[in-house]
């Protein structure tokens, strides 16, 4: 099989998400070696899932390396090519749900022995730490923003050409800072691949004592960032950034 930017984005975000989510996994189910180690581990083991994923996608094929419907929403507006959004977002949002099951088999035997559903689906998804739907919208918005504006500045032509293999290691430290910055609101999604695909896997799945997938709060992640990052798309259009 050959290397293409669709099967990079796909296996990119798999990656992405199985680090990502994996890291939730270890710090918020029972009996793991990482349990209850702290919001610094979740983020830095993001920024890490982001790094990994990016350098990921690029060997499988994505040079562009999006891992997020978000990212591609806001360059898409940017560049007024439209044409990566269906590709794009459908491997994104297919490798996001495959790595939600990769974590889901990883941590098979520590579903049982979670007693609390909220910390379950959390492995999966956002969710806010004071439920009010407007303000959790601003910030998925917000952060989404500031992640795009940042990939901005890390390719702009006005720093100079980045040295080969810099240029993830970048993203994951934009990302890094966001999360212990402006994630404590929402947990950060940013991202419908994120936070959708794998709630819709959480719903599927059969884990024991699960819970409800929070569908009244789904929409959140998924608007935030799109309007977030068609906000930042415009701003990259206009100062030519």
């Amino acid at each position: 099989m050959q290397t293409s930017p669709f099967l990079g984005e796909l296996i990119g975000t798999l990656v992405l998400i199985l680090l990502g989510n994996g890291v939730v996994a270890n710090v918020v189910l029972k009996q793991t070696k990482g349990a209850n180690s702290g919001w610094i581990v979740i983020t830095t083991g993001w920024a890490f899932a982001v790094t990994m994923g990016v350098f990921v996608a690029k060997s499988f094929g994505s040079l562009d390396a999006h891992l997020n419907p978000a990212v591609t929403v806001a360059f898409a507006v940017a560049t007024n090519d439209y044409s990566h959004m269906v590709p794009y977002i459908s491997a994104q949002m297919l490798g996001a749900f495959l790595g939600a099951v990769l974590v889901w088999l990883f941590y098979l035997p520590h579903w049982r022995v979670t007693p609390d559903p909220f910390d379950k689906l959390a492995v999966f998804s956002t969710g806010p730490a004071i439920r009010q739907p407007m303000s959790n919208l601003l910030s998925e918005l917000i952060s989404t923003l500031v992640l795009i504006l940042g990939l901005a500045g890390i390719s702009s032509k006005a720093l100079g050409v980045l040295a080969i293999g810099v240029g993830p290691y970048l993203v994951g430290v934009l990302v890094w800072s966001i999360g212990l910055s402006l994630g404590g609101t929402t947990g950060y999604a940013m991202s419908p691949a994120r936070d959708l695909s794998p709630r819709i896997a959480h719903a599927l799945l059969p884990i024991p004592g699960k819970g409800t997938s929070d569908w009244g709060y789904a929409w959140v992640p998924v608007v935030g960032p799109l309007v977030g990052a068609a906000l930042g798309g415009v701003l990259i259009r206009l100062f030519a950034l």
